[in-house]
C-alpha cells in the first residue's frame, strides 16, 4: 500500500519514505527513483518514539509537508499480540504526535486502519476506548483490559490485539482532529478490508482464511481490493477537494459490512 500511495501523492514532491525493513526500503526507494521520483529513505521503527520524532524532523526539513500516509502494521499472522500493540496502536500514536509538532497549513496525515476496527466497534468498555482515544502515547499501553485473558490461544490474542490496536487508530484520529485543525491541518483514516499485498497474502494461509475468503466471496463487488484502490482514496483525502473532511474514518471493504448486515 504505502508504494501505491508513494506513486499517486509523490510526482513533483519530494518523497519521504521509512520502513523497519532496510532490504523493503531499499527496494522500494530504487523502484521509485527508477520511476523519476525525489526518494529520501530513512529506516526507522514507529514503536520507538525518539525514531519517529527524527522523522518527522528530517521531512520537515525538506520543506512544508503536504501529505502522510501511515501504513506500517503487522498482522496476528506476522507477530504476537504485545509486537500488534507496540507497532500497529502505540507505533500509530507516536506518528500522529510527531507530525502533529511539524505540521503547517493543508498538512494532512491519513491513517491506514482496518476493517477489524469496524467489527471492534462496541465489543469494548467504553473506559478502554477513551483510553484508546485521548490517553498520552507514553501511557497507552498501560490499561488492564488490553492483557489478553489467561484463556486465550496464541492465535486468538493476536486478532483480539490486532482488533483492538485498529479500533484505537480510529478513534484516536476522531480525537485529535482538533488539535490537527488548530494547525490548519487535516487528519483522517482509511479502513481496508482484504486487500492484495504482501501481508493480505499471509493471511490467507494462516488460521483466518475462511473468514478472509468470505471477505471476497460475499462483497458487493466480489473481488479483492488492490493497493491502488486504497491510494487513490488516500489521494482523495490529501487533497483540496477534501478539505471539510477531518477526523473521519472511510471504510474500504467492498461493501461487505453493509451486505453482512442487511443479509445479501
Amino acid at each position: 500500500m504505502g508504494l501505491a500511495i508513494a506513486r499517486q501523492l509523490g510526482s513533483g514532491s519530494h518523497l519521504v519514505l521509512a520502513d523497519f525493513s532496510k532490504g523493503q526500503l531499499d527496494s522500494a526507494t530504487e523502484t521509485l527513483r527508477g520511476e523519476g521520483h525525489i526518494v529520501h529513505a530513512i529506516q526507522t521503527d514507529v514503536s520507538r518514539v525518539d525514531l519517529v520524532q527524527k522523522l518527522a524532523q528530517k521531512a520537515s526539513q525538506l520543506g512544508n509537508i503536504r501529505a502522510i500516509a501511515h501504513t506500517a502494521g503487522l498482522s496476528p499472522a506476522q507477530a504476537s499480540a504485545d509486537k500488534i500493540y507496540q507497532v500497529d496502536l502505540l507505533g500509530t500514536a507516536h506518528v500522529i504526535d510527531a507530525f502533529l509538532s511539524v505540521a503547517s497549513n493543508d498538512t494532512t496525515l491519513v491513517v491506514i486502519a482496518s476493517l477489524a476496527g469496524h467489527q471492534a466497534n462496541g465489543t469494548l468498555s467504553e473506559d478502554l476506548e477513551k483510553h484508546l482515544a485521548t490517553a498520552p502515547a507514553d501511557k497507552l499501553l498501560d490499561h488492564p483490559e488490553l492483557a489478553p485473558p489467561s484463556n486465550l490461544q496464541e492465535n486468538t490474542s493476536g486478532l483480539r490485539a490486532y482488533s483492538i490496536s485498529k479500533r484505537a487508530n480510529i478513534v484516536r484520529v476522531q480525537a485529535f482532529a482538533a488539535a490537527w485543525g488548530k494547525k490548519g491541518a487535516r487528519i483522517n483514516s482509511v479502513s481496508p478490508g482484504l486487500i492484495s499485498t504482501a501481508m493480505g497474502h499471509q493471511e490467507m494461509q494462516g488460521p483466518l482464511k475462511e473468514q478472509l475468503r468470505d471477505l471476497v466471496e460475499n462483497n458487493a463487488v466480489t473481488r479483492v481490493g488492490t493497493p491502488s484502490d486504497i491510494a487513490n482514496v488516500v489521494a482523495f483525502l490529501c487533497s483540496p477537494e477534501a478539505s471539510f473532511i477531518t477526523g473521519e474514518d472511510i471504510l474500504m471493504d467492498g461493501g461487505w459490512a453493509s451486505s453482512k448486515r442487511w443479509g445479501n
